[in-house]
């Protein structure tokens, strides 16, 4: 048997390597990306080779008879800068459509001599932007096609062992970040996420729509607000032009189907669904917790004429989550079952993007509609005859508008203005019984807001010096009708300023300082207390502001190649104080459920410093290498007297001081492709228990777990943790179909992760309570300290077919 199933799995790879040809083809316009305009007579050039052509007067151009693989395009034309694209997919089983923006060029080419880079430098931002391409998404190793994942290969992005995707930039919160799709805001790109911040166990995003992805850790563009620590933009393709096109893919815990293809001669679409396996997997190793997740993406464009365009697109997900009440056999099964609530989410982004084309820019109108629905509930026992422990039910909702007026003028002054307004309305049910100063309390409101947002903004950059120093000064306004504290957009007025000075062809010197605002998460905004009064309003709620300043210097010694070392400091003022807690809450949002819904104090400081080191070459010895350091500290002020005593500042929960990225890609022959990476990250402090307070009969048969002692806040450590995943791919281009297996190898050496010891019942324990003469009120139970690991190999066979 074994011999006949060899005999096919041979016949098949000669019958896929006899078919394969070489016919990719790749079509495409050449425009100016400031009116959109075509560009004719631009020279187009496979990059790496000899293969070229000439756009024609209409811009188009045609490239036929490609090897399938990965490449890049070169374009040129007199007046214009030299444009190198983000890697390009070509296959035998479809066309690639590709739109090439040009930006003119402010001095003639013999002025200055400066070579195109595949790593293509943005100026209002010429600090801590990254660009991701689809090769690095796509494959790789350890990132499943996660786009939260891939990001944590990058400087200053902290990740965990355990099943989550939290994205932690540069020592600040998980709540701290923002995102955009096709210029549409989104408020998280993960499924089963923690309310009020960004984190979750797998990416809502298919990555079958994505072009490439722009990761801020710092100097964000003025018409990107609410964020402190990132702004991640992710740009997705067109649907094909010519005809309906598929690809379905199968991967480590999903099934996704997409489609693309023409409506109409001016219309294309894209759409997809996936469906999660997650519970088969997680019911297989032994899980006490069932999740499965869908979720539908679309896009639809359409050109009405050269000078008009719009876009239409959606993302949501249906998160459904069950307790596995079979996995009871260990300690730490029983634990999580004894805490851990049911959760459902449902959430929807569907957004309009409206272009119009002027002689000298274009003008953006953007309108969307967002929601989320979280639901949460805990029953004493886990048996749903009896009543509930825990119940929680909330929607957010959004409308946006922006408007953004861009313009180029002669004289080479970039402009971009514009302004937003945004209704939203937040509801929230809340059960739950809480222990305040050993007291056990019952928490029993509902809550609605409405709010109304607006913010202006404005950024102007001009190139002096021959085009050595670009300088951005940009600025921006927001406010809310939530409180007078908020209301003033002069409150909320936030500057930044970017500097770029070319000391050679090939070395820059960059800066970048600026204040950000973010506005408290809903959960806070909408918390009341027993009396039902927003308490936090009350008390002076305020937006968030953070400053930052990054210098560094950038080396770019050929086309293939880049060096950069960055130093940044971020200062937080009036960070969310938990007055039940008295720490600062930026150490939290790193669990599940729901962020920032308790009494807070705007008074809070924190601080964030470091130096990143960054080495990429997209060709050494053959291999695509990306390696990264980064020294990072994140800081608290400490209000707890038992703090203070050893000075002003203690660590969050976000201070990994070292993280350290090794990615290798290599390209084989026969479309063999293998990766690894190799990461390493600092342990980070955490709060350990209050065992007196714990073991309180009233609040274990409530929470089923641990009180964290907050006078010793932070002042544990845990290992450093470190992992290698590798991946290897081959693909198959036949003639109408082309096929990718992967595998994917998660934890190949077994690293057991350090993890805090959890709190559980002592189960053979004499005297399961320890003071049963006491009052019933004042019992504890006997409970135990249970070390935990985390970590485990974790290996995926993935296949990819489109046609």
């Amino acid at each position: 048997m074994k011999f006949k199933i060899l005999i096919i799995a041979v016949q098949l790879v000669f019958f896929i390597q006899l078919n394969a040809q070489n016919t990719g083809v790749i079509e495409g316009r050449v425009f100016n990306s400031k009116n959109n305009e075509a560009v004719g007579f631009a020279s187009i050039g496979v990059f790496g080779t000899s293969i070229g052509s000439i756009s024609d007067l209409d811009g188009n151009f045609l490239f036929t008879g490609l090897t399938p693989g990965y490449v890049e395009l070169r374009v040129s034309s007199i007046g214009f800068d030299t444009y190198v694209s983000e890697p390009i997919l070509v296959t035998n089983a479809r066309k690639v459509f590709i739109d090439i923006p040009l930006q003119e060029a402010q001095i003639l080419l013999e002025e200055v001599s400066v070579k195109a880079s595949p790593f293509r430098r943005d100026v209002e931002s010429p600090v801590s932007m990254r660009r991701i391409s689809l090769v690095e998404i796509e494959k790789n190793p350890g990132g499943n096609r996660d786009i939260s994942k891939v990001i944590q290969s990058y400087p200053g992005v902290a990740s965990t062992p355990s099943f989550r995707n939290d994205v932690v930039v540069r020592g600040g919160g998980a709540s701290e970040n923002s995102f955009y799709l096709d210029g549409v805001e989104i408020p998280n790109i993960n499924h089963f996420a923690t309310q009020g911040a960004s984190g979750g166990p797998v990416g809502i995003i298919n990555v079958d729509f994505l072009r490439e992805v722009n990761f801020y850790s710092g100097a964000f563009p003025a018409n990107r607000g609410n964020a402190l620590s990132s702004v991640i933009e992710f740009k997705q393709i067109d649907g094909n032009k010519e005809k309906l096109k598929f690809k379905g893919s199968v991967g480590a815990s999903d099934l996704a189907l997409t489609f693309d293809g023409p409506i109409g001669e001016k219309t294309t679409y894209i759409v997809s669904a996936r469906r999660s396996y997650l519970q088969l997997l997680f019911s297989a190793i032994g899980l006490p917790f069932l999740p499965t997740y869908n979720d539908f993406q679309f896009k639809v464009r359409t050109r009405l004429d050269e000078k008009n365009e719009i876009t239409f697109i959606g993302l949501g997900a249906i998160d459904q989550f069950r307790l596995n009440l079979d996995a009871n056999e260990t300690e730490e099964q029983r634990y999580i079952l004894g805490y851990l609530p049911v959760n459902e989410q449902w959430s929807y982004t569907v957004g309009a993007v409206y272009k119009h084309f002027r002689e000298s820019g274009y003008d953006t109108w953007v309108l969307s509609r967002n929601k989320l629905n979280n639901i949460s509930y805990k029953y004493y026992g886990n048996d749903e005859d009896s009543i509930k422990s825990f119940d929680y039910d909330s929607y957010e909702t959004e409308t946006k508008f922006r408007y953004e007026h861009f313009s180029q003028y002669s004289s080479g002054i970039r402009l971009n203005v514009g302004g937003g307004l945004e209704y939203s309305n937040y509801s929230n049910y809340t059960f739950r019984e809480v222990l305040i100063n050993g007291n056990l309390l019952s928490q029993n409101y509902t809550s609605k807001l409405d709010l109304i947002k607006w913010d202006a903004f404005a950024q102007m950059t001009k190139s002096v010096l021959d085009e050595r120093l670009t300088l951005s000064l940009g600025a921006r306004f927001d406010a809310t009708n939530y409180s007078k504290e908020t209301s003033n957009v002069l409150d909320q007025f936030s500057p930044r300023f970017s500097a770029s000075y070319r000391l050679s062809q090939y070395v820059f010197l960059n800066f970048n300082m600026g204040r950000y605002y973010q506005l408290p998460s809903y959960t806070t905004l909408g918390f009341r207390n027993a009396t039902g009064d927003l308490v936090n309003k009350d008390m002076g709620l305020k937006f968030i502001r953070a400053d930052h300043i990054v210098a560094g210097i950038e080396i770019i010694p050929d086309e293939k190649s880049r060096f950069t070392i960055e130093g940044f400091y971020k200062h937080y003022h009036n960070y969310p104080y938990s007055v039940v807690d008295s720490v600062s809450i930026s150490s939290k949002g790193a669990d599940f459920g729901t962020y920032g819904d308790e009494e807070v104090l705007s008074i809070a400081e924190g601080r964030a410093f470091g130096t990143e080191f960054l080495y990429r070459n997209r060709d050494l010895l053959g291999m695509n290498i990306t390696m990264s350091y980064s020294l990072v500290r994140s800081e608290a002020e400490a209000f707890r007297s038992a703090i203070l005593s050893q000075g002003k500042w203690t660590e969050t929960a976000w201070d990994n001081r070292h993280l350290i990225n090794i990615l290798i890609l290599k390209e084989m022959k026969k479309n063999w492709s293998i990766g690894g990476r190799w990461r390493y990250v600092g342990g980070v402090p955490y709060t350990p228990y209050d065992e007196v307070q714990s073991s309180l009969v009233k609040q274990w048969d409530v929470r089923g777990m641990g009180i964290l002692d907050y006078n010793r806040f932070n002042q544990e450590r845990l290992k450093a943790f470190h992992q290698l995943d590798l991946r290897i791919d081959k693909e198959f281009f036949l003639k109408n179909i082309s096929m990718n297996f992967y595998i994917d190898i998660q934890n190949v050496y077994n690293f057991k992760a350090d993890q805090q010891s959890i709190l559980v019942l002592d189960e053979d324990s004499p005297t399961p309570i320890l003071n049963p003469t006491d009052p019933s009120d004042q019992w504890n139970y006997d409970l135990k300290n249970l070390a935990i690991q985390g970590g485990t190999v974790l290996p995926t066979v993935g296949i990819i077919i489109q046609f």
